[in-house]
């Protein structure tokens, strides 16, 4: 991160004293509007609103959070590709935007062609969660348990092609065991479920796991990341039982298609710098993610590589949207 940082700071002193080349005014002269394809007060939202409040200070102009749910993002991802590509307009989108062209039958966008990356701002692992009284202690438990009766267990996730959907049936795939996936409409309810013996066990993201498991109602298995997250070191991480185990869930900050490279520069380097400051990383640490920021072409990298990871998987499982 720091080596990008540096590379921006040189780029953006190009551009010289009188501004940006593509924008007869310095950026930003109003507001600048960020979508969120979220429901306010989940991790997407947090984290736009958290680096929002850093970046409007920095900027001397607001910066207005508007929250767009629907459809897994699609619905606030089509508004933003219908929008001007002069950076008043911008989305967090989460790691569902890679995998959504496999979820749906006709997307009204390209994901790829019709957004332009920015940065890659944060990530977490999922993490697998099963009650504070449960019987299954480590995670060889509960594959040992799946493999002596096949079909008897359920896992609860946030919806159809949620990251933490696909961290089960990646669980699946690499064990070897047949497991039932239960989607409800948010890592929430599917928690609420898990608290009532509905369900045995739960794949949830940091920032609504870390308050239950704070609280001792849940325990937490192992986080879906190659190694152990430091917000959980005593939690074992998928990999220690299931080799080559290793998927998360991230959030990234894209503008629409064809925005001028130097204004692109801009963005990335004025959000990369406030994913740095303390009052973001440490607001990121108790929501148990972890800040990143890169630069463009490493984040757009890293939408390819999850559409080619994850496509086989949703096929092969038969996942569509609900």
């Amino acid at each position: 991160m720091n080596r990008w940082f540096r590379m921006v700071v040189a780029a953006m002193a190009t551009v010289g004293a009188g501004g940006m080349a593509s924008a007869q005014s310095p950026f930003p002269s109003k507001p600048v509007h960020i979508y969120v394809p979220y429901a306010a007060g989940g991790g997407v939202d947090i984290l736009a609103r958290t680096l929002g409040d850093v970046v409007s200070r920095q900027w001397g102009q607001g910066v207005v959070v508007e929250n767009r749910p629907g459809a897994g993002g699609v619905v606030a991802s089509q508004a933003l590709a219908a929008a001007p590509p002069d950076g008043y307009t911008l989305i967090v989108v989460a790691s569902g935007h890679a995998t959504n062209p496999f979820l749906y039958e006709k997307l009204p966008y390209d994901t790829f062609k019709d957004f332009t990356p920015i940065s890659l701002l944060a990530s977490s692992p999922n993490i697998l969660l099963v009650k504070a009284d449960s019987p299954f202690k480590t995670l060889a438990d509960l594959i040992a348990a799946a493999k002596a009766r096949p079909g008897s267990l359920a896992y609860g996730h946030a919806g159809n092609g949620t990251s933490t959907h696909l961290a089960g049936e990646l669980l699946k795939n690499l064990a070897g065991i047949n497991l039932n996936a239960i989607p409800y409409k948010g890592g929430t309810p599917a928690i609420n479920d898990l608290l009532g013996g509905q369900i045995p066990m739960s794949f949830n993201n940091g920032p609504e796991s870390v308050g239950q498991l704070a609280a001792g109602s849940v325990r937490a298995l192992a986080v879906t990341t190659a190694s152990r997250a430091s917000f959980l070191p005593d939690v074992p991480s998928m990999a220690e039982t299931v080799p080559g185990y290793d998927t998360e869930v991230w959030w990234g900050l894209l503008g629409p298609a064809g925005m001028p490279p130097d204004l692109v520069a801009k963005l990335s380097h004025d959000f990369v710098a406030a994913l740095n400051t303390d009052s973001v990383t440490q607001r990121l640490s108790k929501l148990g993610a972890s800040p990143i920021g890169s630069s463009p072409g490493e984040f757009d990298a890293k939408i390819h590589a999850d559409y080619d990871k994850w496509g086989p998987i949703i096929k092969a499982a038969g996942m569509k949207a609900e």
